[in-house]
């Protein structure tokens, strides 16, 4: 199919994909931008429309970006070839794949959200910084959380940022938002323990049994976990800090968490997939 070349970054389609590495802008039109092949290919696989592409073979030949193109052909996202003036003020740094979409993300809400029998879910409360957010939900993905809950964000979950660092599984991991109000009712009408990360919990996180249905509860990097997290029914636990140090990164201890609540339920079962 014959695709147009743009060539100026005056170009009206060029400088609104632009606009969407701002928050208030994706907020405005309801879209965001998605850098890279796999990180587009995993956004189609999830079923997220993709309304245009930009690429630019200056960057990266079409050879690995072919059969996507195709895939977005097939799906009517408009395809323009662009220069590398053009791409360099829509890609995200310096993207080698050359390649980059502009998307509807998702719009999950907690009552969209369907678990398996005894869910592994982790639960993120003000979470700033997009990197950490997108690393944590990769982390997810790979230790086979049923879905990942973003309490009171400090940062749009479909932050460009987030979907480069999570390499695209914020589209195949169950995601949303909701208020700290309205999550812990709802997690407790689910029978889920509740067990939130404090660097004063009272116990070490592997005195703690992962293997029932479970949420694992997590703060900002600044402000640690608000008050509502102590109420009754709340485990609070802590990793030991040998060094230092008072605390982890959250994508770290997000990932140590994850991992043991992994370990604790496959010993015996095999590794097993994603919930179990």
């Amino acid at each position: 199919m014959r695709r147009t070349t743009i060539h100026s970054v005056q170009n009206a389609r060029i400088k609104a994909a632009a606009r969407l590495r701002r928050g208030a802008h994706r907020a405005r039109q309801g879209k965001t931008l998605v850098d890279g092949i796999r990180e587009l290919t995993r956004a189609l696989d999830a079923g997220v429309s993709v309304e245009e592409a930009y690429y630019c073979l200056a960057v990266s030949p079409i050879e690995p970006m072919e059969d996507l193109l195709r895939r977005l052909d097939e799906a009517a996202c408009q395809i323009f070839q662009v220069s590398p003036e053009v791409f360099a003020k829509v890609a995200y740094g310096q993207r080698g794949d050359g390649l980059v979409g502009v998307a509807v993300p998702p719009r999950t809400r907690l009552s969209d959200l369907r678990l398996p029998d005894n869910p592994l879910v982790a639960v993120l409360e003000g979470v700033e910084k997009p990197g950490n957010l997108g690393a944590i939900v990769r982390s997810a993905d790979a230790a086979g959380l049923a879905a990942v809950v973003v309490t009171d964000p400090r940062t749009d979950v479909y932050n460009p940022n987030t979907i480069r660092a999570s390499l695209g599984t914020v589209f195949s991991m169950p995601l949303c938002t909701a208020e700290t109000a309205e999550l812990l009712p709802w997690l407790k009408t689910a029978g889920m323990q509740i067990c939130a990360a404090r660097v004063d919990g009272q116990r070490l996180y592997t005195e703690v049994d992962f293997t029932g249905s479970t949420a694992l509860v997590m703060g900002s990097e600044a402000k640690g976990l608000s008050a509502a997290w102590q109420a009754a029914g709340v485990t609070t636990m802590q990793l030991p800090m040998c060094g230092v140090a008072d605390s982890l990164n959250v994508a770290a201890t997000a990932a140590v968490l994850f991992y043991e609540a992994r370990r604790q339920r496959s010993v015996g079962q095999g590794a097993g997939g994603r919930g179990s």
